[in-house]
């Protein structure tokens, strides 16, 4: 896989994080009811998105600076 491909799917999946972890307040700032089907859909994928984040498994292939739990023994 070339450099410049690495990049661009570290790009895409960085950017989908933050927007996953900036839905809820998205969606409570522009007045969309939470109960249209495309936003309950992306707040489930944000919602999912953020477990997975929290995963242990997941927090130690964090740099330690990003690392939201310590490490585990």
């Amino acid at each position: 896989m070339s450099t410049d491909l690495k990049r661009s799917i570290r790009t895409a999946v960085q950017t989908a994080i933050g927007l996953a972890a900036a839905m809820p307040g998205i969606v409570a700032a522009s007045g969309v009811p939470e109960t249209l089907p495309w936003v309950v859909g992306a707040l489930a994928v944000s919602g999912g998105l953020a477990r997975v984040m929290a995963l242990p498994s997941v927090q130690m292939l964090l740099p330690s600076w990003l690392r939201t739990i310590g490490p585990t023994k």
